[in-house]
């Protein structure tokens, strides 16, 4: 359905998949008006990442959107527990194809199993249900950033369409016309391996073995879904990425690197990948942004670039808020690439060291094995499960608490959980005083932080993430400064 879009908004996002959807989403939450440019004229079934990591699920948990997800019963795709181990240490992820790891401290909520063009109609629903405008049919040709105002030229059937927005972020992916066009620079290393991931039909479903498999020609994977295979070969990248993945190529990969005569009777929707790993050199230039894939790509190992692009987004989505209604401190808009920007310097990485442990060849199987021997060490098993959950790097924080600059750990609040707190736009100051002191603190922030009772003293931002805790109040005016400006009044004193 063609949209016709207004002269001009608060914010432009460019790109509907769940990135971009999700970013529009968090805008409209904090009061912006946006619209979302989106090149394809319908949504497109996309392979691609087929999970929500457990932060990711804990944020949507935060937003009311786990429920929208059914899920499915892993149990034949997850190895069993080693013998006489408990149940509670049956692994929940890998790392590699290792299916070792049992999951990062402190979370508690479970991964979301759904493939991309799922999670993208749930988020598509849940935006036009908040009243995002999304306007499909517009290819990004030109974008000029004025300062006030960035100019955007977008080219759809009929001519040409100009709209001006405060804001301008691309999220429309690896090959992001608004990184283009705004010139950032974009380094990294090039693809050595060639991967492709589909939805097929096999003539005979059980000719493959449901898991991640590493043989003497790549890697293969299939399942949850059983329609879902992946393949990944280490003979070099693709020759053609520009043509459609095809019934016969999958169906060769596949049975060069399982070593089953295994037949596809039907390709549903496919796409090659690679270990193509860079990032940009930062995440703002002037009045443009970048979020998502169009800010970094590696290979799709864990669905930790799907969790990278929703981190991204929640927290950009209330720091671009909070600066559209002016209200944001100094400098709250470059704390995005601050944050965001080694957090997935950290996933180029590891998916940098699983690509290296996945390779065909007898050195690799001997590192494997080393590597195995470790994750059965509960601190190394804690750490490398941290790296895959996106928790092992908190954010810089000046607050002493143990969840500073991590995400709030889902609690009892009273009669409710912190989880449902946080569904009402806005940051949540717990005050656990007698005598409501930290409330008081807080007054001068009224309308930007809610206080509400709890069982500690706890500053979450509205990302979810802990800016401040402690059993005293020292540090709390600081932290309510910093992150939601000046005090409208002078904040009262305790003691």
């Amino acid at each position: 359905m063609f949209v016709q879009l207004k002269e001009s908004y608060d914010v432009l996002v460019v790109g509907a998949g769940p990135v971009g959807l999700f970013l529009a989403a968090e805008l409209r939450r904090g009061g912006v008006d946006v619209a979302v440019l989106e090149r394809e004229p319908a949504p497109v079934p996309q392979i691609k990442a087929g999970s929500i990591g457990p932060t990711s699920a804990e944020l949507f948990d935060q937003r009311g959107l786990v429920d929208r997800f059914p899920q499915p019963d892993l149990t034949r795709f997850l190895p069993a527990a080693q013998s006489g181990a408990q149940e509670q240490r049956r692994p929940v992820g890998h790392f590699a194809g290792l299916w070792s790891l049992r999951g990062a401290p402190g979370l508690r909520t479970a991964p979301i199993i759904a493939a991309q063009y799922e999670v993208e109609m749930v988020l598509a629903e849940y935006a036009a249900g908040l009243g995002v405008t999304v306007a499909r049919g517009y290819t990004v040709t030109g974008l000029v950033d004025h300062g006030p105002t960035v100019r955007v030229t977008a080219a759809r059937a009929g001519g040409e369409t100009e709209v001006a927005a405060r804001f301008v972020v691309g999220a429309d992916g690896g090959r992001s016309a608004v990184r283009r066009l705004a010139g950032f620079g974009f380094d990294g290393t090039a693809a050595t391996i060639t991967g492709r991931q589909a939805l097929v039909r096999l003539a005979e479903p059980h000719a493959l073995e449901r898991g991640w498999h590493r043989t003497g020609h790549g890697m293969i994977v299939y399942g949850p879904d059983p329609r879902r295979v992946l393949t990944a070969e280490f003979d070099g990248p693709p020759t053609d990425r520009e043509s459609p993945l095809t019934r016969e190529e999958i169906e060769n990969s596949l049975r060069r690197v399982s070593g089953t005569d295994v037949t596809v009777t039907e390709l549903l929707t496919g796409t090659r990948w690679t270990d193509n790993t860079r990032k940009a050199d930062d995440y703002r230039r002037g009045s443009v942004l970048l979020a998502g894939d169009a800010a970094h790509v590696h290979p799709p190992f864990g669905g930790q670039g799907l969790d990278l692009g929703f981190q991204d987004a929640a927290n950009l989505g209330w720091k671009l808020a909070a600066t559209v209604a002016g209200t944001a401190p100094d400098g709250l808009l470059d704390t995005y690439h601050d944050e965001r920007g080694p957090a997935a310097a950290a996933v180029l990485d590891n998916t940098r060291a699983q690509v290296a442990l996945m390779r065909p060849d007898p050195q690799t199987s001997a590192l494997r094995d080393l590597f195995a021997d470790l994750l059965v060490y509960d601190d190394a098993n804690a750490h490398v499960s941290r790296l895959m959950a996106g928790t092992g790097n908190p954010y810089p924080t000046e607050s002493a608490h143990p969840e500073a600059g991590r995400p709030a750990a889902d609690r009892a609040v009273g009669d409710e959980r912190l989880y449902a707190l946080l569904r009402t736009p806005g940051a949540l100051l717990l005050d656990a005083t007698p005598d409501g002191a930290a409330q008081r603190v807080a007054e001068g922030w009224a309308g930007r932080v809610r206080v509400v009772e709890g069982p500690e003293n706890l500053l979450v931002r509205p990302d979810g993430v802990v800016a401040w805790g402690g059993p005293d109040l020292d540090g709390l005016a600081d932290a309510l400064t910093r992150w939601f400006g000046a005090p409208a009044r002078r904040p009262s004193t305790v003691g």
